[in-house]
This record gives C-alpha cells, sequence and structure tokens, in this order.
C-alpha cells in the first residue's frame, strides 16, 4: 500500500501522507517521501511542493511509537538517522514547499512541517507542539536548530522545554505558522502559496532560499552524529523506556 500520493495541481505537487488517520513516522513512510521528493526535485512540471496529511484529523502524530518501542538499537539508529536526513533534504529542498496542516501536527510530524519554507493551519482544535521531553528523548537536533530559526530562542525554549501543544492562533503568535485559515480553505490557500512562489525565477529563489538555510545545514551536520548518539542513548535508558513503554498504549 502506498503511504504516499502524488496529485500535480497548477505544476504543483500536492503529497499527502495516507498512513492511516494519524501518520504516524514509520521507516517505509519516510522512503516513501524521500523518493517523491527526489522524483519531484527532477521533475520539470513541478514548480513547488504542499505536503499535507489525508484526513483533517492528524497531519501526523509523530514517531510510530508502538512500532518502534519493539526495535532494537541497529534498528533505531537506522530510523532515527533516515529521519533526519529526510528533514534535511526538506528544509535544503530547492523549490518551494509549503505545508498544509489540516490535522495536529505532533512532535515528529511538527518538525516536517517546520522543514517545509511555509506553514498555512485550520483554525479551531488544530495542535501543533514538541512533547519529547516527556517521553525522555531530546527533540530531533534538526528541529531543534531549524525551530530557533524560524522563531527565536525564547519561544523554542519555552516550545521544547515545556512539551506543551499550540493552537493556531498561539502558533501565529510565535511565527512557527504563516496563515491561519478556515479548515476547508487551507489547502486552497497553500496552494496559491506555493504557486505564488514557484513561478517567480527559478534562479533567484535558489540562491534566496540556499543563502537562509545554508549556515543551518552547516551547522546541524557539523554536529549531527553526535547528537544522534545521545538520542539513542536516552532512547534506550530505563527512565525512557518506561516512558515511552506508557506512551503506546496511548498511541
Amino acid at each position: 500500500m502506498d503511504l504516499v500520493e502524488i496529485e500535480n495541481q497548477d505544476n504543483v505537487a500536492i503529497m499527502r501522507l495516507t498512513n492511516g488517520v494519524t501518520n504516524p513516522i514509520s521507516l517505509d513512510l519516510i522512503k516513501e517521501i524521500s523518493q517523491n521528493l527526489k522524483e519531484l526535485k527532477e521533475d520539470p512540471s513541478v514548480c513547488s511542493v504542499v505536503l499535507t496529511g489525508s484526513n483533517d484529523k492528524f497531519f501526523s502524530i509523530g514517531f510510530d511509537l508502538p512500532n518502534l518501542y519493539k526495535k532494537g538499537e541497529k534498528e533505531i539508529r537506522t530510523f532515527y538517522r533516515s529521519y533526519n536526513r529526510l528533514c534535511m533534504d526538506l528544509y535544503t529542498y530547492p523549490k518551494p514547499t509549503v505545508a498544509a496542516l489540516t490535522g495536529h501536527a505532533i512532535a515528529g510530524g511538527c518538525i516536517l512541517a517546520i522543514c517545509c519554507d511555509y506553514r498555512v493551519i485550520a483554525s479551531g482544535k488544530k495542535l501543533m507542539g514538541l512533547n519529547e521531553i516527556k517521553l525522555g528523548v531530546p527533540v530531533p537536533y534538526p528541529g531543534d536548530v531549524i525551530l530557533k530559526q524560524i522563531i527565536g530562542t525564547r519561544y523554542a525554549q519555552m516550545i521544547m522545554e515545556m512539551g506543551e501543544f499550540f493552537g493556531p492562533e498561539q502558533l501565529m503568535q510565535m511565527g512557527m505558522v504563516n496563515q491561519v485559515e478556515k479548515l476547508k480553505s487551507v489547502m486552497e490557500r497553500a496552494v496559491e502559496q506555493a504557486k505564488l512562489l514557484g513561478d517567480y525565477p527559478d534562479m533567484a529563489y535558489r540562491m534566496i532560499k540556499k543563502n537562509r538555510v545554508e549556515s543551518v545545514k552547516e551547522q546541524i551536520m557539523e554536529n549531527l552524529d553526535e547528537k544522534e548518539q545521545y538520542f539513542l542513548k536516552c532512547w534506550f535508558s530505563d527512565e525512557t523506556r518506561k516512558l515511552l513503554k506508557k506512551a503506546t498504549k496511548k498511541f
């Protein structure tokens, strides 16, 4: 079963995550997103990408904890490194990217959203946040650094250290999202934004984006191996195993 669906709408590729209602992030989902991004990058008919979920409940709930909890160190290392590299590919993607958030974007799902250039979220009870601290692990390093670049250290510290979820108005105030729209208008606005950016001269846009992301990429890649080792150490610690086991029952 495909976990990602692609639709081309007026030269904008809409990439829908279709891994069930909650779109948990598994290694298979990571591979499909990565492969589709690679293909769309080489497709001259695609000027930009909109990343979204297939329902109005979840963009993504984050890591597939019930399945990942059972995995050994080698498998978790492969998964985690693949996820971080997907985040870097998405963040540095040469074409414009817009996240259309019709549902909650939680933890690893929230990080995928902030790796996009713009975020449009539905009004009402739609939440974003990073609750990794409550599971006993640090926020994945790419997400940590990118969040600080987007909203500044003060808000990023609050979000990562509190581990809470925030609604659209708070997210807009902090700068985590660019637009808040009625649910029925989210996709329309996201495609409009993606089309607008994609219609700009390609060489100019790519350099402007590169200038924005290259120092962040350099910082992340310089420290990523060390940060990944620390994450894995936390993941398999006795304290975190208890928290993860408890979390899997609520998943």
